[in-house]
């Protein structure tokens, strides 16, 4: 089953993204990863939290593929760097439709 990283971050330190632009990409498709979107074109449609500043989705074939790639070595240092640069909410999503299975049940 596909997973998927939702992030959205707001930042609070610019001097960490060049060095993480760079480099997380291609580490992030070595891994099995695949960037759907990394935006700051974001249109809040509904809620009461504040639209993120940049948001991302990356698709990952698999939970351990997603777990592997944040839990590395070569990727620790960057996100350390992310985190004290920025504010962050980051998900881990299992690519599934319960709704489809809740159809299937009837």
């Amino acid at each position: 089953m596909k997973y998927y990283t939702v992030g959205e971050l707001e930042i609070t330190d610019q001097s960490w993204i060049p060095e993480y632009a760079k480099n997380v990409t291609t580490m992030v498709e070595r891994a099995g990863g695949r960037y759907l979107a990394r935006t700051s074109k974001v249109e809040k449609i509904e809620g009461d939290r504040k639209a993120p500043e940049i948001f991302l989705l990356i698709e990952w074939p698999s939970k351990d593929a997603a777990d592997a790639f944040y839990e590395s070595e070569e990727y620790r240092p960057y996100r350390e760097s992310r985190i004290k640069g920025a504010r962050n909410e980051f998900a881990l999503v299992a690519g599934e439709d319960i709704a489809k299975a809740a159809r299937i049940a009837d």
